[in-house]
This record gives C-alpha cells, sequence and structure tokens, in this order.
C-alpha cells in the first residue's frame, strides 16, 4: 500500500509543480517521474534545513515544492 501511495502523491506532486511552473501539467508519466524526483529532492532539501513534514498532506508539499527546484534547475538548462 505504502508504494501506492508514493506514487499517487508523486503524481499529485508532479502535477501541481507543472500548473504552478508552466501553466499546465507534463502528462501523466512525467508527472509521475518530476513528483518521484521531486519527493527526493525535497526530503533532501528540507532535511539539509531540519525541517520535517509528515502525513501525506506533508509529504505532497514536500515533493511538490522538491519538484518544483527541478523545474526550475531544468528551465536553467534549456534556455543555454
Amino acid at each position: 500500500m505504502g508504494i501506492l501511495i508514493s506514487i499517487i502523491i508523486g503524481i499529485l506532486a508532479g502535477f501541481l509543480a507543472g500548473k504552478i511552473f508552466r501553466g499546465a501539467g507534463y502528462g501523466l508519466v512525467v508527472n509521475l517521474i518530476v513528483g518521484i524526483i521531486g519527493g527526493v529532492i525535497g526530503g533532501w532539501v528540507f532535511g539539509l534545513l531540519g525541517l520535517a513534514m509528515n502525513g501525506i498532506l506533508g509529504s505532497i508539499i514536500m515533493s511538490t515544492i522538491g519538484a518544483l527546484l527541478l523545474l526550475w534547475i531544468v528551465s536553467l538548462f534549456r534556455r543555454a
């Protein structure tokens, strides 16, 4: 059940980051990939800052912030 929740959180976080960053989602598979990588980045950044997010809502927020960071970094390389 935990992996299913992680996948749902990843899809939701990727979708939210796509909506915030570019105004539209990227599609189910790309949203999932961006959300999962964003969850890892968000967990790492929040850990460095000494912050903790608990529960599903905390995981969604952390993953979305990580996904936004990922999309921002990718956009820096795309423009160059």
